[in-house]
C-alpha cells in the first residue's frame, strides 16, 4: 500500500493561515508546529509561529521564533514584528534596536511605513515617527489614514497649520474619518470668520455611527464654546458624552472602593521610620486629575537644562502589577486583594524595576519628568519605592477641573468623565485620597495650584524647582518655546505663553454643573472661590 504523500510547504502554510482566519488559534499553532518541523528553513513559517505566540501573550517564544525568521530572511516585516514583540514584552531598548536598520530604508509599502511610525510613536521618537507617516502618505496619497496619522504627529510637534491641512486632506478623502473632525477643531481657537460649525452640523445630520457621532458632537461643542455659544456647546457636549457613556461598561463605585482600599492599606504606619527603596533621585512625578495643568508643569520643568520630559508613562503601574502578580504561589484574586498585596512587596525591587523600565527612554539628563495624572493612586507606593523622587500634585478649582475633564474626549482612559454624577463622585474620591497622602506622608507631595501659576508664574516656578532640588533658571518661564513633542490633550495650548482665560470657565455653565456642585459641597469641598478651594482633613 502506498503511504499518503506528506503535505507540501504551501499546503501547510495555507492550512495555518486558514485556521488563523477562522480564529482557531489552537489548531493554527498545531499546524504551524508541523510546518516548522517539516521545513525549518522556511522563514515565513517561523514568522507565523511568532505571530501566534504573540497572540497568546507568550513573548519569550514569540521572540525566539521571530529571531529564527530574521536569521533566515531579514525582511522589514519580520524586524517590525520583532520590535512589537519586544515593546509588548516591556523591552523598549530591544524594540528600538530591532527596527533601527529600517529607519534609513525605503520600505516600498505604505502600511509597513505606517506600522513602523506607530511603533516609533510608542517609543517616544516623534520626528522619526513623522518621517514614516509622511512616507506612507507619499506612497498611498489616496489613503485618509496616513494623512490623519501624519497630521496627528504634526500637532504633537506644534506644527498647527500643517496639522490642520493634514486633517482637511484626510476628511476630503474620507468624510467618515470622524476622529479627524474633533482633532481639527481642537487645534486652534475658532473664530466667527473661520470655523467648521456648518460642516459639523451637516456631518451630524448624515451620520448614524454612534462612535462617529460622539466625535462630531465633541468637535461641535468645542467650536461653539470658542464662539461664546456656551449653552449650545454644553448641549452638544452632553449629547456626545451621554452617547459615549451608553456604550461603556463602567461602575464608579469600583474605583471608589479601590481608593478606599489604598488609603486603608497604606496608612501612616507604612511610612514610619526609615523607608528602604531605591535611592535614585532622578524621577519627578507630576500627578493629579487630568486637565489641571499637569502638562504645563511638565513643560516648565522640562525647559530646565537638567530635566527631560519622559511623557505620560504607565511604567510604574505596569512594574507594580508585574511584581505583585509574580509574588507568591497564588496571584491576587481581585482588585481590592491586589491593592492589599502590594503592601507586602519589596519596595526597593519595585523602584529598581521602574528605573530599568524607563532607562531606554532617557537621554542622559540627570532628571526626568513622569507625567501621568493617574499616578495619584500610587503616590504612597512611589514614595516607598523611590524615596528620593519628587512628587508634584496639580490642583485646580473643583468645578473648573470637572468641566475641563467632562468636555475632553479621552481615547481610552478616564471612564468616569462621561457622566456628571460619576465625575463628581470620582472627584470626591480623588480629593479624599490626596488628603490621606498629606496626612500619611507630610511634606512629601508639593501641591501646586493652576490658578497660582497663572497669577505668579515666576514665583510658583521658583517654588517648583526648589522642591525638585533644581537650581533656578529663568529659561523655564519660556516653556512655550520648548520644541519637544507633547502627546497630551494640551498639545496645542502649551505652545502658547501662559494665559488666564481658562480660569473660572465653569461659571459660563454654572447652571448645567449644578448637580456636580451639590455633590462636591456635600462632601465638604468648597466650590465658591477660584483662589481658595482646598479642604484639609
Amino acid at each position: 500500500m502506498t503511504s499518503p504523500a506528506e503535505p507540501t510547504r504551501e499546503q501547510l502554510t495555507e492550512s495555518v493561515v486558514r485556521c488563523i482566519d477562522a480564529n482557531d488559534l489552537r489548531q493554527a499553532l498545531a499546524r504551524c508546529q508541523q510546518l516548522n518541523r517539516a521545513f525549518p528553513a522556511d522563514a515565513y513559517g517561523w514568522y507565523l509561529a511568532s505571530f501566534l505566540m504573540r497572540r497568546a501573550r507568550n513573548f519569550r517564544d514569540a521572540l525566539l521564533a521571530i529571531d529564527r525568521a530574521v536569521a533566515l530572511d531579514d525582511l522589514p516585516r519580520y524586524r517590525l514584528h520583532k520590535g512589537r514583540c519586544c515593546y509588548e514584552h516591556g523591552d523598549t531598548a530591544g524594540a528600538a534596536e530591532a527596527v533601527q536598520p529600517l529607519l534609513c530604508q525605503t520600505l516600498g509599502d505604505a502600511q509597513l511605513h505606517s506600522e513602523l511610525g506607530s511603533l516609533l510613536l510608542l517609543l517616544g521618537r516623534h520626528e522619526e515617527s513623522l518621517a514614516q507617516y509622511t512616507a506612507a502618505a507619499k506612497l498611498a496619497p489616496h489613503e485618509a489614514e496616513y494623512w490623519f496619522n501624519q497630521a496627528a504627529l504634526l500637532r504633537y510637534l506644534g506644527r498647527i497649520d500643517d496639522a490642520e491641512a493634514g486633517f482637511d486632506a484626510a476628511l476630503a478623502l474620507k468624510p467618515t474619518e470622524y476622529e479627524a473632525y474633533n482633532a481639527r477643531s481642537q487645534l486652534r481657537r475658532q473664530t466667527p470668520d473661520r470655523n467648521h460649525l456648518a460642516s459639523l452640523q451637516q456631518a451630524i445630520a448624515r451620520t448614524t455611527d454612534p462612535s462617529g457621532l460622539v466625535q462630531l458632537h465633541y468637535a461641535l461643542a468645542k467650536e461653539h464654546e470658542d464662539l461664546g455659544h456656551y449653552d449650545a456647546a454644553f448641549a452638544s457636549l452632553a449629547t456626545g458624552a451621554s452617547l459615549k457613556r451608553r456604550h461603556m461598561q463602567y461602575d464608579v463605585s469600583t474605583d471608589l472602593a479601590i481608593m478606599d482600599a489604598i488609603a486603608a492599606t497604606f496608612d501612616a504606619t507604612m511610612f514610619d521610620g526609615r523607608i528602604v527603596g531605591d535611592a535614585d533621585p532622578s524621577p519627578i512625578f507630576v500627578l493629579g486629575m487630568p486637565r489641571t495643568g499637569t502638562t504645563l508643569v511638565e513643560r516648565i520643568l522640562a525647559s530646565h537644562p537638567l530635566v527631560q520630559s519622559a511623557g505620560e508613562l504607565n511604567t510604574f503601574g505596569l512594574e507594580l502589577m508585574r511584581l505583585a502578580r509574580g509574588t507568591g504561589s497564588h496571584p491576587p484574586a481581585g482588585r481590592i486583594e491586589f491593592v492589599r498585596s502590594t503592601a507586602k512587596l519589596d519596595f526597593c525591587q519595585l523602584g529598581e524595576a521602574y528605573l530599568r523600565g524607563v532607562q531606554p527612554l532617557r537621554d542622559g539628563r540627570p532628571r526626568f519628568v513622569d507625567k501621568l495624572p493617574f499616578n495619584f493612586l500610587y503616590a504612597g507606593l512611589i514614595h516607598l519605592a523611590l524615596p528620593r523622587a519628587r512628587i508634584v500634585h496639580l490642583q485646580r478649582h473643583p468645578l473648573d477641573t470637572c468641566y475641563a475633564v467632562y468636555k475632553q474626549l479621552f481615547r481610552d482612559a478616564y471612564p468616569f468623565s462621561y457622566d456628571l454624577d460619576e465625575l463628581a463622585r470620582y472627584f470626591v474620591g480623588y480629593r479624599s485620597l490626596m488628603d490621606h497622602w498629606r496626612r500619611a506622608m507630610p511634606g512629601v507631595v508639593l501641591d501646586v495650584r493652576y490658578e497660582d501659576l497663572v497669577d505668579d508664574l515666576e514665583g510658583q516656578s521658583r517654588r517648583l524647582l526648589g522642591h525638585c532640588g533644581l537650581p533656578w533658571d529663568p529659561v523655564v518661564l519660556r516653556f512655550h518655546e520648548n520644541a519637544q513633542a507633547s502627546t497630551t490633550a494640551s498639545a496645542t495650548q502649551i505652545r502658547q505663553p501662559l494665559y488666564a482665560t481658562s480660569v473660572g470657565k465653569w461659571r459660563h455653565v454654572a447652571r448645567q454643573l449644578e448637580p456636580v456642585r451639590v455633590i462636591l459641597e456635600r462632601a465638604g469641598i468648597d466650590t465658591s472661590d477660584t483662589r481658595h478651594t482646598e479642604t484639609r482633613a
